[in-house]
């Protein structure tokens, strides 16, 4: 008996060690989020996006390019506030066996505000202020403001930091010119730049661009025909 009440004081102090340690984490994120928003509110971070010289109204971008984001980004953009409970409990499962910070299950929403205000640093309390910010944002900007920011903010390598930039600086066009082979591929760099952009790796863009392709179609943004013949070889579609 003596044993039995030392494993329950034993598993009510984990229990009480591990409930603290979450608090704290939360906390701490909570303290980030206030800490950024206060040194520079969001109205402020957007209007400094808006004001780029590259950027793109959505309006300007081919659909494809808007739907391949979507699919591959973050495929329940429009039906979330910004979190997707989904994808942080696979990613959470992910880690646990990785015994790692490898994955985030971050939405497009939490990636513009990683990138407006934080840093690529993985660390627990820096996920959640992101989380706390996405919230900020999907209570501020439409879905559709939210996808316009996010292509004008996003790195493309090479020194390109929005869709303007890529599609002019790789294939010498405006966003609205683009082929869809062109759009779908542009779609697949931000993921790695370093090992995605074309004039890093011809092979591995291509393959990529495939992969944006297939994701388009398993979420219903591109019918099934759309695959066959020229679309892989990289002709325009019609």
């Amino acid at each position: 008996m003596r044993y039995l009440k030392v494993l329950k004081w034993m598993g009510a102090g984990l229990l009480a060690a591990v409930l603290c340690g979450v608090l704290w984490v939360l906390g701490r994120g909570y303290w980030m989020y206030r800490s950024a928003v206060n040194e520079a509110p969001l109205a402020q971070k957007i209007e400094e996006i808006r004001q780029k010289p590259g950027f793109t109204p959505l309006s300007e971008l081919p659909s494809v390019y808007i739907n391949g984001v979507v699919a591959v980004e973050d495929h329940r953009f429009y039906s979330h506030h910004g979190v997707d409970l989904f994808a942080i409990g696979r990613a959470a499962w992910n880690n646990l066996w990785a015994g790692r910070l490898a994955e985030g299950g971050s939405t497009i929403t939490q990636q513009l505000a990683k990138n407006l205000y934080f840093t690529q640093e993985k660390r627990f309390e820096r996920k959640i202020a992101e989380v706390f910010m996405a919230w900020l944002i999907e209570d501020s900007c439409t879905k559709r403001e939210i996808l316009e920011l996010y292509v004008n903010a996003i790195y493309f390598g090479d020194g390109y930091t929005c869709v303007k930039d890529a599609a002019e600086g790789y294939f010498g066009k405006e966003p609205s010119e683009l082929s869809f082979y062109e759009a779908t591929m542009l779609v697949g760099i931000p993921n790695a730049p370093s090992a995605y952009a074309p004039t890093k790796s011809p092979e591995l863009a291509a393959q990529r661009q495939a992969q944006v392709v297939q994701r388009m179609q398993k979420y219903g943004y591109l019918p099934p025909q759309r695959l066959s013949g020229g679309l892989r070889r990289g002709i325009a579609a019609p």
